[in-house]
């Protein structure tokens, strides 16, 4: 399966925030990824499940990296620790901090404008807490 063949990730949204993930994932630092459940649901897309495969997309819409997804909790916000913090790759030192940018970013503009009002946003909100590594995108089997 190449890279076109998979389904596509879009890591926040283009610019400086996106390129920093995409380095993260590539350097290795990031190993974990977070959506709003909310999100997910206003555009009728099914969670995504262990095994899954994405090509996640840079800031000009090409394919950068394949990741495989090895595990996938639905979780309130408050339910998140230090280490899948730390695993985001964002330089989170715990899961305060990762809370507090989260929060931040859910309640952003651009997620505002998708989602057509700003979504309430605390520590009993769902999450869909990701745990992937990075595949080639032919590679089989799970590790």
């Amino acid at each position: 399966m190449r890279h076109d063949d998979l389904p596509t990730l879009e890591l926040a949204f283009p610019g400086p925030e996106r390129d920093r993930g995409v380095a993260a994932i590539l350097s290795g630092h990031k190993t974990a990824l977070t959506g709003l459940l909310e999100i997910y649901e206003h555009a009728k897309e099914a969670v995504p499940v262990a095994g899954q495969r994405f090509s996640v997309l840079d800031s000009e819409g090409r394919p950068a990296v394949t990741i495989m997804l090895v595990d996938v909790r639905v979780v309130p916000m408050k339910e998140i620790d230090d280490d899948f913090a730390r695993s985001e790759g964002r330089g989170y030192s715990d899961a305060a901090e990762w809370r507090a940018a989260h929060k931040e970013f859910f309640r952003s503009d651009g997620v505002s404008e998708y989602l057509g009002h700003t979504p309430v946003i605390n520590d009993d909100t769902l999450v869909v807490a990701e745990r992937f590594r990075v595949v080639e995108p032919d590679e089989s089997g799970v590790q």
